[in-house]
């Protein structure tokens, strides 16, 4: 299971940086051809309207409190915590990622807004 968390939190991170969110083979390699997200916006996220999106401005995150669960034998729940470093606005991230032949992409992410800090969640997420 450590392994495995260390996987996909590395993937996580890969997936919010500019070099992944500006690359269509990058993005694919991570992202499920069938994924979709629900924004902390409101709205609805393709796969290829994360990289028509981040063809904009990609902001600088940090990335904390990191689970994994598994749900299935090939599915895994990742939860974290993320700051924007740019805007300082918080969110509470939720991914599922399948094993795909081999591979494990992200399937679905859901970002919530939130007003705790990190240090409030450390009660709450243990």
């Amino acid at each position: 299971m450590e392994e495995l968390t260390k996987l996909l939190k590395s993937q996580e991170e890969a997936l919010l940086t500019a070099e992944v969110r500006t690359s269509l083979d990058r993005l694919s390699e991570l992202l499920d051809d069938d994924f979709f997200e629900f924004g902390s916006s409101g709205t609805v996220i393709h796969k290829e309207d994360v990289f028509a999106e981040n063809q904009k401005t990609v902001p600088h995150w940090k990335l904390s409190h990191f689970q994994v669960r598994m749900l299935a034998v090939d599915t895994a729940l990742a939860t974290y915590f993320i700051i924007n470093k740019n805007s300082g606005r918080r969110t509470l991230r939720s991914s599922i990622w399948q094993n795909k032949q081999g591979k494990w992409k992200m399937v679905f992410h859901q970002g919530t807004v939130t007003k705790w800090d990190p240090e409030q969640l450390n009660s709450l997420l243990t």
